[in-house]
């Protein structure tokens, strides 16, 4: 199977920062050192033949048992060109922070403020980083895979 354009581009571009690529379906997938995210979306999304303006998603997963434990998932489209891709960042959860691409995506922001919400992953330079779904005094982060179901959350908040 050929290399698509988007995977030779990054794997030239990084070559120590690109863990793995894999395409399936059209879709192409890169693994990415989580220090060069910032770099490598910047480079994604002003590459005159990449031209990847629109971050449609942004979300993590939590691999209990691994390490890195999390990845922070970013799915990406090029209107221009019609091409999706997939980069994927290991997120350990010992450091658990990653560089926030609001810079590069305005839109990233409920996205990373919803990961950070619902995994406890910082992400660092976040204009505004704190809780999107969840209220303030909520305890722990419900999508680990090691939080207790069947714990129970105190209902503080302000009083009007």
């Amino acid at each position: 199977m050929e290399t698509s354009v988007t995977l030779k581009k990054l794997m030239e571009r990084f070559p120590g920062s690109i863990l793995e690529t894999h395409s399936f379906r059209g879709d192409d997938t890169a693994v990415v050192k989580k220090e060069d995210i910032l770099e490598i979306c910047t480079f994604l999304r002003d590459d005159a033949g990449l031209l990847y303006m629109l971050m449609a998603d942004l979300t993590a997963v939590d691999y209990l048992g691994r390490e890195p434990r999390f990845e922070v998932v970013y799915h990406l489209f090029s209107p221009k060109f019609n091409r999706r891709v997939r980069i994927k960042a290991g997120v350990s959860e010992s450091e658990c922070t990653i560089d926030s691409v609001v810079s590069v995506w305005i839109g990233a922001n409920w996205f990373e403020r919803e990961a950070f919400d619902m995994y406890g992953i910082t992400f660092t330079g976040h204009p505004e980083l704190r809780r999107i779904l969840l209220y303030e005094e909520f305890e722990g982060f419900p999508l680990r895979k090691d939080y207790p179901i069947k714990k129970r959350q105190p209902l503080i908040g302000p009083i009007n």
